[in-house]
């Protein structure tokens, strides 16, 4: 994802070094002794900390002498809350930060605002300015995904680099953090959810294809979600019972890794196969999805997501609600024109909220944007980085 290139950043500004805990030598000294590198000059930078999760515990202690913010900058391949120990030794004492694969604006360099227009200024999307992307386009994008290294390669070469990433992620990421007893299921679930993204996600069922316990079953998608190779998007609602009674989406963090897993290329889409078509639309949507939750990431406020849906099948692919209980509903659409039949899900959404319900967006593939009825709007994919 970048979390070591950016953790050398932060380090050089602050003119320390990286403790690199990938590098046999330097996990063999610190796990010998945390404590020493835990009073290390500030701030201590140290890279995948996961390998000597008993740094934490020195960690924790150099805070109980002195909580001062900003002291230790740690990065890690697995999620903190994944690990059991981690769980608790440092509960208050740190922010937690998702660095996720490189934007569609972090790959051109620019920054992002559709996330906030979207509650500050809705209406300044619905420009004429036409766009310009093609669908073929937005199929680079898509089945290039966000992984720096991968987008370094093309072709032959960045399939062997998501293979080989898929595999080393399993054979030392997973098996580190659980015994798993069968290894062998892991690719093959993980193979699943991506020919599942941008889909409800029934795990017991998933179990019985896979001739897994449910149990097990369940325990090794959490352990998928723990090293950022899928991740959940709960169920939305203004109460307990509709968040937890509904069950959640199921998107890959990456779709250029999506696409490999599903065997979804540029030619099965030139091709105008209609499976591959029909795959092409819930990896779109993941797509969509991700960015906005990048973009949602580095916002300073805390907002809620999720997916909405009704008893009768009326959904809505991304709700978001800010802090203050205003909400907005996107809609994703592989077509390049959409109508108002396209936004009956947002229009049973606003119906639903009233005056909280601030705009449904629908996404689509083609160049216009225009307005499909009361705060409902059509707009170009690419308005998520042009904006």
């Amino acid at each position: 994802m970048g979390k070591s290139t950016l953790l050398r950043s932060v380090a050089d500004k602050a003119g320390t070094l990286v403790v690199d805990l990938d590098d046999l030598d330097q996990r063999a000294s610190v796990a010998a002794d945390p404590m020493l590198f835990a009073r290390g000059p500030r701030p201590v930078c140290i890279d995948e900390f996961q390998h000597v999760p008993e740094v934490l515990d020195a960690i924790k202690a150099e805070l109980n002498l002195a909580l001062e913010p900003g002291r230790f900058v740690i990065t890690g391949s697995t999620r903190y809350e994944g690990i059991p120990r981690a769980a608790q030794s440092l509960t208050g004492r740190l922010h937690l930060l998702t660095v996720w694969p490189l934007s569609q604006g972090e790959i051109a360099g620019s920054h992002e605002h559709f996330a906030e227009s979207l509650f500050a200024d809705p209406e300044s999307l619905v420009t004429t300015a036409r766009s310009s992307t093609t669908r073929d386009e937005y199929v680079a994008r898509v089945l290039a995904g966000g992984l720096p290294v991968a987008l370094q390669r093309t072709g032959a070469a960045r399939n062997r680099w998501l293979d080989d990433y898929v595999r080393l992620i399993i054979d030392r990421d997973v098996v580190e953090l659980s015994r798993i007893r069968q290894r062998e299921a892991l690719p093959r679930l993980l193979a699943r959810c991506a020919n599942q993204t941008g889909q409800i996600l029934r795990v017991a069922k998933v179990a019985q294809d896979l001739g897994l316990d449910p149990k097990t079953a369940e325990s090794y998608a959490r352990l998928l979600e723990t090293v950022f190779l899928v991740h959940r998007l709960p169920a939305w609602g203004r109460t307990l019972r509709a968040r937890t009674l509904a069950a959640p989406k199921i998107h890959l963090v990456d779709t250029g890794l999506c696409a490999r897993l599903m065997g979804l290329s540029e030619a099965k889409l030139e091709r105008n196969e209609p499976s591959a078509i029909a795959e092409f639309g819930h990896v779109l949507e993941t797509f969509c999805v991700n960015e906005l939750l990048k973009q949602l990431s580095w916002i300073d406020d805390s907002y809620t997501t999720g997916h909405w849906r009704t008893h009768d099948g009326i959904e809505v692919d991304l709700v978001i609600e800010s802090p203050d209980g205003v909400v907005v509903g996107v809609e994703v659409k592989a077509s390049g024109r959409v109508d108002a039949s396209d936004a009956a899900g947002l229009r049973a959404l606003r119906n639903s909220l009233g005056s909280s319900f601030r705009v449904g967006v629908v996404l689509h593939t083609g160049p216009h944007a225009y307005t499909l009825d009361d705060r409902i709007v059509a707009l170009p994919i690419d308005r998520l980085w042009t904006a």
